[in-house]
């Protein structure tokens, strides 16, 4: 029997594969996707094996490593072209191993309360703790959201607009209810009236939302209030950028690029992350030659700005911060960041420094155990000590008021983080990133398909700058108005309506995550509570 429920397992971990960006059309595989699993579960739970949950956990963990290692293999290729093999297969292990593991353990969950109570409470404590697990999962220092499941709707857009209320949980908890309720249909087939009750609950769940979010897709309409925008892509070797190529000719390539098709009332050109590659002094940036360049091209246009990634530091006198180094030679500390700068035609600069660092390349995780891989950050361009950061988004406002939120690569799969800064006043998003890393792989494409969902949660314009990659475009419904060539030099230009409405989920963000969060706590506290009672009822005969 063992054997029939491994394919079982695996089966699931085709289907979600199946489902998953960058594959177009297949989001609504994930109303069923779970479904084999939770029969390969039902069958160890009736059997007479030992040690069931066990046997639970490992089949749950196989098909969610799987599928992990299937959709997201582009991590490893992206370490393994600058860093040794081992190194590579440790830290891929975060986002292929750490997630299945979690994953298994909501479902673990599922089977002990199955053990302890009943169905009901089996299936209240996987919705709890898978999506506990996935909102713990963007929050420590492992964070890796990548795989959440209310992202696999980033290909069929359409069908999720009322994300602008819930976010990707909100997707996460219409899979995990569409298969419970469709493993309850088929595991009850017997009985008639229970299935059409249960069948009629299964549509509504699937149709309401359905029907409302392609009615919103239709209908919603833009306010008229256009900000033309220029996004360059370089097209950069990333490993020359930070060697053979000198910041001047990549900078003078950015200027020939935006200068090719902007107009003379274009409000900002979008330059990707790390566009100023050469490590520059922010307090000192003003006299800085490359920032002189880009002024004097920015007298062309009266009203534009340039928001362009940046290698900046700091100095300080003192260890100001937890990541601040001592500079031997100078005696002074200082912090390096992966930033973001925006420049007009003033003396006026802002920054801003990438908060959400890919752990074990931009931040070493649990720093002060792990101390000894610091090296390991220095083959891949990053930092010994990992670069400084800052707690909280910020918005970059033009000369005319004009609000933009600085969204920095990897950030941009935290759907609650752009929102804090949509919040703060942001009237479209700018996604600066640098795709290279990765190679022609799944990872360039599943990345600008979850910034689709950030423009539906906010509803505003995304404006995405990739070194290279893909370049785009994308409205305030999600669709992807204009798009690159991977590998390819140009600049884009659009005029993108200005929002300055805030949605349901740009106020409250994760308010599902936080409730799953608290239903989780109180049923591990009534769970262990019982446990320990039956424990002490079974000694005490």
């Amino acid at each position: 029997m063992i054997k029939k429920q491994y394919y079982l397992a695996l089966l699931t971990a085709f289907l979600l594969w199946l489902a998953w960006p960058p594959i177009p059309y297949t989001g609504p595989i994930l109303w069923f996707a779970l479904l084999p699993l939770f029969f390969a579960i039902e069958g160890i739970l009736s059997s007479d094996l030992k040690q069931k949950g066990r046997k639970v956990f490992g089949l749950s963990f196989l098909a969610f490593a799987i599928w992990n290692t299937a959709s997201i293999y582009w991590v490893y290729n992206s370490l393994a072209s600058a860093m040794s093999a081992p190194v590579a297969v440790l830290i891929s292990f975060i986002p292929f191993g750490l997630g299945a593991f979690l994953m298994a353990a909501a479902v673990w969950m599922y089977y002990a309360f199955r053990e302890l109570f009943n169905r009901f409470w089996s299936y209240l404590a996987l919705i709890f703790f898978w999506i506990s697990y996935e909102y713990l999962h963007q929050t420590w220092d492992l964070a890796f959201p990548w795989m959440n499941l209310g992202n696999g709707f980033a290909q069929t857009h359409q069908l999720v607009q009322w994300y602008e209320y819930t976010g990707v949980y909100g997707g996460t908890l219409w899979v995990l209810l569409s298969n419970i309720l469709l493993f309850e249909i088929l595991r009850v087939k017997f009985k008639d009236d229970q299935i059409s009750k249960l069948s009629y609950v299964w549509l509504g769940l699937i149709l309401v939302p359905t029907c409302f979010s392609m009615y919103r897709y239709h209908y919603y309409e833009e306010q008229n209030s256009p900000a033309n925008v220029v996004v360059v892509q370089p097209n950069i070797d990333p490993y020359a950028k930070f060697g053979s190529m000198p910041t001047s000719e990549q900078i003078n390539q950015l200027i020939r690029l935006s200068d090719s098709i902007a107009q003379v009332n274009t409000e900002y050109f979008i330059w990707p992350e790390t566009a100023i590659s050469e490590f520059s002094n922010e307090d000192q940036l003003r006299s800085n030659p490359h920032f002189l360049t880009i002024q004097q091209f920015l007298r062309k246009y009266k009203n534009g700005n340039v928001l362009s990634g940046i290698e900046s530091y700091r100095l300080y006198n003192n260890p100001q911060t937890a990541t601040a180094r001592l500079d031997e030679r100078s005696g002074l500390y200082f912090d390096s960041f992966n930033a973001a700068v925006q420049m007009e035609n003033s003396a006026n600069l802002q920054f801003y420094h990438k908060s959400k660092l890919v752990p074990g390349v931009e931040q070493l995780p649990f720093a002060d155990a792990l101390a000894f891989m610091k090296p390991a950050f220095a083959a891949f361009g990053g930092s010994t000590g990992g670069y400084g950061s800052q707690a909280e988004p910020s918005v970059f406002f033009s000369q005319n008021g004009l609000g933009v939120s600085p969204v920095i690569c990897y950030e941009s799969i935290w759907g609650d983080y752009v929102a804090k800064s949509v919040e703060q006043g942001a009237s479209f998003i700018a996604i600066i990133t640098n795709d290279a890393w990765w190679g022609n792989t799944a990872g360039k494409d599943q990345h600008l398909a979850y910034a689709k969902l950030r423009a539906i949660e906010n509803r505003r314009w995304v404006a995405r700058s990739a070194n290279t990659g893909i370049s785009a475009f994308i409205n305030q419904r999600g669709d992807v108005v204009q798009q690159s060539q991977w590998w390819t030099a140009t600049a884009l230009k659009a005029d993108i309506n200005l929002n300055e409405e805030q949605t349901f989920y740009t106020a409250y963000r994760d308010i599902i995550a936080k409730i799953a969060l608290l239903g989780a706590f109180l049923m591990l506290v009534f769970g262990l509570i019982i446990y320990l009672r039956l424990r002490i009822s079974f000694r005490s005969k």
